[in-house]
């Protein structure tokens, strides 16, 4: 029996359209990567095709190195003379073969992203430029983002004419490319750029690898840019027999650079271009295809397409929408638990989704204290991050000065000009003498050539002196804001303005949900939050080595990391309106945004196999505060008919849902329960109401002025509505809220 037989029949069309140019469209689970290796072994098996006249193109080294393999064990004899490679990879062997026509050493240097930012400093230290308006990450941004449209910094200039921020960066992208060129370095979009100037000025060399490379693929095309765009371009535009595979609904980084409009409009670049769609979907049930596809019919910027599968039709979608975040992710864990213990999957067969890294925080909490091991993919645990463990650090000096390591980790944190060497001569003093990092750095003036580090580090004494005396007058909350103030840190992460920082911000705003859900907590239990007590708390929920290292876990991660992979069970998370798609998709005016959103939507609904949970919360905490959203416009468009819906999951027992994290937690890591602190709170018993009525002017502590609109009752408190005079309208628990009737 042939190898080609066991391919259905658009897959086998794909495989023996070899002659000019060909658009396949994969969906999601449709076997393209089998499609890519089959076509080669046919072009060398049956069209007798030189190997060496074949070129491969992936996105990373590992799909490279699997494509080959598959190849390999295909064909067997010759397969090792076919480039298979990135497209990084490729042009640079090009290049060291070539550059020198473009007045480079062919033994140049490839400068990684630490090299790009030591060059940027010299380039913005030459030029005088001050790096705190122009953030040398941001400069390499934009720097990168005209590389990959393939604009010279001559042109560039002439963009920039009238702008005088835009002009500024001009003048950063001459500089930088011409001490590149004098360390005679390329940065990784150099080495694309540099190949299509080679080929756009030298014939002979592209006549050389159009002639070389006679049959071109390429995989995941909808993730190309426009300088990659080209460079396909031009080297396929001889023999014109280029093969690209990809899927328009599944392209998903556009932040990245990626084009969708290099799939789009394909067939108008090649307008004999044949194009084939692979629609049998071999992964998942037909239930959890039919919500695919009914979320994607809504963009309008993609190529009709329709995934069915021989499969059958599974178990419905179970949709489950909750009270709280909290409930969601307890519902998820215990769900998960449930289903191995009954033996029906491994921990490992289960995947959660959500759209940002800090919604990780929730669920891991849940996973420690319900002793099932987990890991984050393409992440780090949520109290592992670099910004939480600094906002950490500060709590834990303001309250235990003791905490050398705490202390050593924030003293230059936003910046202050605190170097090394001083550092080290406050921890040699304090060594000696047998006194604590703190305590040393209270008395600095006595230390021995200190130098001018001495007055930054009184500065920084009584900063936290200050926070001190402020931690036994205000809420942890409310501390946490006043830190993140007076130190500037939020301040420095804006700055820096790209996709990460971004995250980080989130990560953040994730620790101060984490702080409010544990004031709420103490104060529904008539318990005084204390700064010690949340810290000890956290240091319970983020004690994850107490868990064996095990290969059977269960895993967490974003929609964006899931690309590519499948599960047997998934859960998508999160899905409200202003999480996902999230509030800055909602807000712009781009109609392409959330057009991008959907596809991720689409992305994470085609991971799952066999079983799919959707899930929503009617409130979670957004920095801090309460929010009510709405379900997702996604779920929306999925049939009714597809999906099961439970009871809203709300527990009986309202004494249960308020144990919090902290108690089952203890309970798990067998730690001596702490004495309750009986004072009196901020508490509302019903029939006497909150102290103000519908109509009444009150005031809160940070949204000022307001206008009561509605009161509610609602179980043990009531839910107040308040149209503030300058941050619009809010809804909040009369408990937490403290309004004052003015």
């Amino acid at each position: 029996m042939s190898i080609y037989e066991k391919l259905n029949e658009q897959q086998r069309e794909a495989v023996f359209y070899t002659e000019g140019p060909l658009l396949v469209l994969a969906g999601a689970g449709s076997g393209k990567t089998r499609v890519l290796t089959h076509r080669i072994a046919y072009l060398i098996e049956e069209k007798g095709i030189n190997p060496w006249n074949i070129l491969a193109i992936t996105f990373t080294n590992k799909a490279a190195g699997e494509m080959r393999e598959r190849v390999d064990n295909i064909v067997g004899f010759g397969s090792e003379s076919i480039w298979v490679s990135t497209f990084h990879s490729t042009c640079v062997r090009i290049l060291r073969r070539h550059i020198d026509r473009l007045g480079y050493d062919t033994n140049f240097t490839i400068y990684d992203t630490d090299d790009q930012k030591t060059l940027m400093k010299d380039v913005c230290k030459y030029l005088k430029i001050d790096t705190k308006i122009y953030k040398e990450r941001n400069l390499l941004a934009a720097i990168s983002s005209a590389k990959n449209e393939m604009i010279t910094p001559q042109e560039y200039r002439l963009q920039a004419e009238g702008d005088f921020h835009k002009q500024k960066i001009a003048s950063v992208y001459e500089e930088y490319e011409k001490q590149l060129r004098a360390n005679n370095a390329l940065d990784f979009d150099d080495l694309l750029v540099k190949a299509v100037q080679l080929f756009q000025t030298q014939p002979d060399v592209l006549e050389y690898y159009q002639e070389r490379f006679r049959y071109i693929m390429v995989d995941e095309y909808q993730d190309t840019n426009t300088v990659q765009f080209m460079l396909i371009s031009i080297l396929a535009a001889k023999y014109r027999n280029l093969c690209v595979v990809g899927d328009d609904d599944q392209s998903i980084y556009k932040f990245r650079g990626a084009n969708i409009k290099n799939i789009l409009n394909f067939e108008q670049v090649f307008e004999d271009a044949k194009v084939i769609k692979l629609e049998q979907n071999y992964r998942s049930t037909g239930n959890i295809l039919n919500a695919a596809n009914a979320v994607i019919r809504n963009n309008r910027g993609r190529k009709d397409k329709t995934l069915w599968t021989a499969n059958g039709e599974g178990e419905k979608i179970s949709f489950r929408q909750f009270d709280s975040a909290y409930d969601e992710a307890e519902y998820v864990v215990d769900d998960i638990r449930e289903h191995v213990k009954q033996g029906e999957c491994a921990y490992n067969d289960n995947a959660i989704l959500y759209r940002t890294n800090a919604q990780s925080r929730m669920f891991e909490e849940r996973f420690v204290t319900a002793g099932i091991p987990y890991k984050i993919v393409g992440g780090i645990n949520f109290y592992a991050r670099k910004e939480i463990k600094d906002l950490l650090a500060y709590l834990k000096t303001i309250d235990n000065g003791q905490d050398d390591l705490a202390v050593r980790r924030i003293i230059n944190v936003p910046k202050r000009g605190i170097g090394l060497t001083s550092v080290n001569r406050v921890q040699e003093y304090a060594a000696a003498r047998e006194i604590g990092f703190y305590d040393a750095l209270r008395a600095v003036d006595l230390i021995p050539n200190i130098g001018r580090g001495a007055s930054k580090m009184e500065s920084f004494v009584a900063l936290i002196e200050h926070f001190k005396a402020e931690a036994e007058q205000v809420r942890i909350s409310e501390l946490l804001e006043d830190i993140i103030e007076m130190t500037g840190y939020v301040e420095e992460l804006k700055a820096e303005g790209d996709v990460e920082a971004e995250a980080r911000m989130e990560n953040i705003d994730e620790l101060k949900n984490k702080i409010a859900a544990y004031e709420e907590a103490c104060t529904q239990k008539g318990e005084l939050p204390s700064l010690s007590d949340f810290l000890e708390e956290v240091a319970l929920v983020a004690d994850i080595d107490s868990l064996d290292e095990n290969s059977d876990y269960v895993i967490l991660m974003t929609l964006h990391s899931a690309k590519g992979l499948e599960f047997p069970h998934v859960y998508l998370t999160g899905m409200e309106d202003g999480i996902f798609p999230s509030y800055m998709t909602i807000t712009s005016d781009d109609p392409e945004e959330v057009e991008e959103e959907r596809r991720l939507c689409y992305v994470g609904i085609t991971r799952a196999k066999q079983q799919l949970t959707l899930s929503c919360a009617r409130r979670r905490m957004v920095r801090g505060e309460t929010q009510y959203n709405k379900m997702s416009r996604f779920l929306k468009e999925i049939p009714m008919k597809l999906l099961s819906t439970g009871a809203v999951f709300e527990r009986e027992d309202k004494e249960v849902k308020m144990q919090n994290t902290y108690r089952q937690a203890k309970q798990t890591f067998q730690t001596k329960a702490f004495s309750t602190k009986p004072v009196q709170q901020f508490k509302v018993s019903n029939g006497k109401g909150p102290g103000y009525d519908v109509g009444d002017r009150v005031r809160h502590m940070k949204f000022g002025e307001g206008l009561v609109t509605s009161i509610t009752e609602g179980g043990r408190d009531y839910e107040v509505t308040v149209d503030f005079d300058t941050a619009g309208t809010k809804k909040m628990f009369a408990a937490f809220a403290r309004l004052q009737k003015i």
